[in-house]
């Protein structure tokens, strides 16, 4: 078994046994985005945007990937929620790397 199926076989079996860390649910969606699984990775970050709507690098992760998929208006709808995560927690950090996410949506 790979790494990454081992990684994968992880996270599921965490997330599906009722961890609410979002990290672990990050990670599951993170594992999906890079197997191009792309309605899991989505789904996945629904569900860590449900239940800990503050985890800001969600919000560029998955605006980056409906992105790339061509889901543009979701892309942005996304990121435009991140923005406001990250004002509001004072991420300068995160807001500079939405905002600039946001400005090639356009591109």
């Amino acid at each position: 078994m790979s790494a990454t199926s081992k990684r994968l076989a992880f996270l599921e079996k965490v997330t599906q046994d009722g961890s609410t860390d979002p990290i672990a649910w990050y990670g599951l969606a993170m594992e999906y985005r890079a197997l191009e699984r792309w309605d899991d990775a989505l789904r996945t970050f629904e569900t860590l945007r449900g239940t800990k709507p503050d985890y800001v690098p969600m919000y560029l992760m998955c605006g980056q990937m409906l992105s790339k998929v061509g889901r543009k208006d979701d892309a942005r709808a996304w990121l435009e929620a991140g923005v406001t995560q990250a004002r509001g927690a004072g991420n300068s950090h995160a807001l500079g790397e939405l905002e600039d996410a946001l400005g090639t949506l356009d591109e």
